[in-house]
């Protein structure tokens, strides 16, 4: 049988010190006996962690306890510098930049969403993130120099050991590395990037305290189509980080010949992205004589998609013909999903999911029609902010894993 023991009193004050914090971030404060208690540790040894924490500016001593029922000397409490640090979280898509930076609670301080251009290239991207992540951080009221970790979703493949964004097809300028240099550089900290729909999975997970099933997929459906997998409780990425790639599924006989994308929408994203609910919907207003509708989605030019949306949540009958269809093909999605993975949950995020249950309905109701029982269909509490909130508790646990899990490093396993 393994075990680990601490070799050593710095290793040991190190054991202790990790599980002194963790127990701290969980709590506003505890008192000192409390918190022995809580972690199992005497008195003596939970006093000189915690003076070795305060010493780093991470916990900070408070005034006696006065309000204790307990006979005896007030209690000294302890509690957590959650302002001891902070963590950003950037969501990247083609329609629009998200910001947000928290202290190291996961208390968001600042945040804020900046509209992009649909032709915008690469560099244009950056040169408008940075002033908004500037902008954030002086809400905030910080500087980079606070900052601890810096986490952001993109569209597409992406290696985030490296950093480098391998295949980004509805933006391609930021192939390669140029998003990972250029904020590295500008905030001086360790930046992470990973795959939108991943993170998004994560910040689900977080933030709703239902959605901590050990068996889930999350489908962020908008423009493109991708799926984040938890199996087992844990995020499944597969062997190349590209599991979920739903958008590539090919399951409709119908499928023209040529692709109708030549930078890389899959077969799937075809019949049930954005660009085919528009072009639905316009048929469909076309088909009923909805001058309005088709006014609308004209006005709207490059934001016919949302405007489809819109029209959806408002009831118009022409919109709902179109959802309805691609509801039944998305339903064909679903099943194979549940054929393969047979998850309990299956989450829909991104932009579909402000139709709410309207959606939910339509998906239901041509997903009774598959043989096998389906998994649980709800729409994500998070929407648009889901990736976001995801790179925030990515950067948290980085945090947690390089300066608060001390146990980490320096031990030894005997047998």
């Amino acid at each position: 049988m393994e075990q680990v023991v601490a070799v050593g009193t710095q290793f040991m004050r190190e054991v202790n010190a990790g599980a002194i914090l963790r127990r701290l971030r969980t709590e506003t404060s505890m008192s000192v006996s409390a918190l022995a208690k809580a972690v199992g540790l005497s008195r003596q040894a939970v006093t000189r962690s915690l003076n070795a924490l305060a010493a780093e500016g991470l916990v900070e001593f408070g005034s006696l306890d006065r309000d204790s029922s307990r006979a005896g000397r007030p209690a000294q409490l302890v509690r957590f510098r959650a302002e001891a640090g902070y963590v950003l979280g950037l969501s990247i898509s083609p329609q629009e930049l998200r910001v947000a930076v928290s202290d190291l609670a996961g208390t968001v301080a600042a945040a804020d969403a900046v509209q992009l251009c649909g032709g915008s290239h690469g560099q244009q991207v950056v040169e408008t993130l940075l002033p908004a992540v500037a902008r954030t951080l002086e809400a905030a009221g910080i500087t980079t120099g606070d900052l601890w970790f810096a986490s952001v979703g993109t569209p597409g493949i992406v290696d985030p050991a490296t950093g480098i964004i391998r295949l980004i097809p509805s933006m391609p300028g930021l192939t390669g590395d140029l998003l990972h240099r250029r904020m590295k550089d500008a905030l001086g900290c360790p930046v992470y990037l990973d795959n939108d729909v991943k993170l998004a999975t994560q910040g689900e997970r977080w933030r709703d305290s239902e959605r901590r099933e050990d068996s889930l997929v999350m489908v962020h459906w908008g423009e493109r189509v991708g799926a984040g997998i938890v199996l087992n409780g844990e995020l499944y990425r597969g062997a190349s980080n590209d599991a979920g790639d739903v958008g590539f599924l090919d399951l409709f006989a119908a499928t023209p010949p040529e692709p109708r994308h030549p930078h890389g929408l899959g077969p799937f994203e075809d019949w049930v992205g954005g660009e085919e609910i528009v072009r639905l919907a316009k048929a469909a207003a076309e088909r009923d004589g909805d001058d309005a509708l088709r006014a609308r989605l004209e006005a709207a030019g490059e934001r016919a998609f949302d405007a489809v949306l819109d029209a959806v949540v408002d009831g118009t009958p022409s919109a709902l013909d179109a959802l309805d269809v691609v509801a039944r093909r998305f339903a064909k999605g679903v099943a194979a999903i549940r054929a393969i993975l047979d998850p309990r949950l299956v989450v829909i995020g991104g932009p579909l999911a402000r139709c709410g249950e309207t959606l939910l309905a339509a998906v239901r109701r041509h997903l009774a029609e598959q043989p096998l029982d389906q998994p649980a269909l709800e729409v994500s509490t998070l929407q648009d902010d889901a990736v976001v909130h995801g790179a925030l508790r990515h950067s948290l646990e980085e945090i947690e894993r390089t300066r608060f899990d001390l146990v980490r490093s320096g031990r030894q396993e005997v047998r």
